[in-house]
């Protein structure tokens, strides 16, 4: 009589589940009123025709903004010489030894000088290896389906990154010029190298998960662990090279020609062509108007060493931000930002609103603000460059600004973004800022105790 019952009772259950999916399911009189309400035009066929033969970017760009881009800048810094990360996700790397570069080229009067790029790379990807397993191993007693864990399976090794990644890495590892430690195709290519260190990882993660739980010790697995990094360690060298320990910097002037021949190690070529006080005097900001400002925030795992800094930003208006922007500008100091890059004019290298308009060719409009752009994960913090100069009104206030960008000379504007200040309060997102710029009510802020924001959390982008 139970078993008769618990089956009548699955089967209602069942039944009711079915009945439940028809009521939220495209039901036929439903698809007919949806299929009843397309028209069948001229000017529908039309515009079907054109879409489907054509890239619908160029069939939406708006030539109302075709008009000649105002290159002038009233305020700008100095540099030389662009950079290309190729098919890469180094675009934080690259911006963060952009930064320290036009100092360095600027103190030293020199023609140009690149920081290899493949250097920070490899002990970046090392370190970030440490971090995931080392993060298996603080939530070995977790299950498999616990948030966190499922979250570091997911994101084993990223080439994605931030700046305190630039700083974290650089502070321990050092620099050197990129003739000492030059791009391979694997640097300038990083998917398939990443892919398969990643794969590697997440075999030996299961390993030190199952190890954990037959009672291996904390030094057990620290060991084992070490055994795991050395794989990695192999791996990075026969995709990037090994890293030098020492090497002759040859130093030239502005017409290049040689003045010196200097010996250094990675340290030392920091100390003096690097940037050690942006390293340590910086403050982080965001504008995020989806939590409150004024507020200092961090979040989990957004960081590039177990032993390093997350991401950690004060959280402001953007006129708080313009204006420590300008100040860092004017006193010839270039920052590293980040921003979506939706709305860009590529052969032009320019952004603003409405460069594509694709509402008109649809028949529909797209009314997300910045709020619930980042609410609806439609808009983030993807690619960071480095912001060399605005343009003042009479009044003060920011027409435009111009990033640096490392898509190579050919892209864009002579290798730059020219951005509208209106493109610029819609998707700028962070910026770095030295702390002598920045007010003390905000260096106050950043170093109060920041909120928690798990590393979920649609503010954790690394830019690429």
């Amino acid at each position: 009589m139970k078993k008769r019952f618990m089956t009548l009772a699955l089967f209602s259950a069942t039944l009711l589940a079915l009945q439940a999916q028809e009521q939220g399911g495209i039901h036929q009189k439903m698809l007919q009123e949806i299929q009843q309400s397309y028209e069948e035009t001229p000017a529908e066929k039309a515009i079907r025709n054109a879409i489907s033969g054509n890239d619908i970017r160029k069939l939406t760009l708006n030539l109302d903004k075709q008009k000649g881009i105002d290159t002038h800048f009233s305020i700008r810094v100095k540099s030389k010489g662009i950079t290309d990360q190729q098919s890469s996700g180094r675009c934080w790397l690259f911006t963060g030894l952009n930064v320290m570069r036009a100092k360095a080229i600027a103190r030293y009067d020199l023609p140009g000088l690149e920081f290899s790029q493949a250097y920070s790379f490899f002990w970046d990807q090392l370190e970030k290896s440490n971090l995931f397993l080392q993060g298996i191993i603080d939530t070995a007693d977790k299950p498999m389906t616990d948030q966190t864990v499922e979250w570091l399976f997911k994101h084993p090794l990223s080439d994605g990154g931030t700046f305190t990644g630039v700083a974290d890495i650089v502070g321990k590892y050092g620099l050197v010029p990129k003739e000492a430690m030059p791009e391979t195709y694997s640097s300038d290519h990083t998917s398939m190298m990443s892919n398969l260190i990643g794969l590697k990882l997440k075999e030996f993660a299961l390993e030190l998960r199952e190890l954990a739980a037959k009672g291996a010790k904390p030094a057990a697995l620290e060991e084992r662990k070490t055994e795991m990094l050395k794989t990695v360690y192999r791996m990075l060298a026969l995709n990037l090279g090994v890293p030098p320990t020492e090497f002759d910097f040859v130093r030239r002037d502005a017409s290049g020609n040689r003045v010196a021949v200097e010996h250094h190690t990675p340290m030392s070529f920091l100390e003096k062509y690097g940037d050690k006080n942006l390293l340590t005097n910086y403050v982080m900001l965001m504008n995020d108007p989806t939590r409150e400002y004024y507020k200092c925030y961090t979040i989990d795992y957004d960081r590039h060493r177990y032993d390093g800094n997350n991401w950690t930003y004060v959280n402001l208006p953007l006129e708080d931000i313009k204006q420590m922007a300008i100040a860092s500008l004017k006193d010839s100091t270039a920052m590293y930002f980040s921003s979506d890059v939706t709305q860009l004019d590529a052969k032009r290298g320019y952004l603003d609103m409405d460069i594509y308009d694709y509402g008109s060719l649809m028949g529909v409009t797209f009314g997300m603000d910045k709020k619930q752009r980042i609410q609806t994960f439609s808009s983030l913090s993807a690619h960071a460059m480095t912001l060399v100069a605005v343009d003042l009104d009479e009044s003060g206030k920011p027409v435009k600004w111009m990033v640096e960008n490392s898509w190579g000379p050919s892209y864009g504007h002579q290798g730059h973004l020219i951005m509208s200040d209106r493109w610029f309060d819609e998707y700028m997102f962070r910026l770095v800022v030295e702390t002598k710029y920045v007010p003390e009510k905000i260096r106050k802020i950043a170093q109060e105790e920041p909120i928690r924001l798990p590393a979920w959390d649609p503010m954790f982008a690394p830019c690429h």
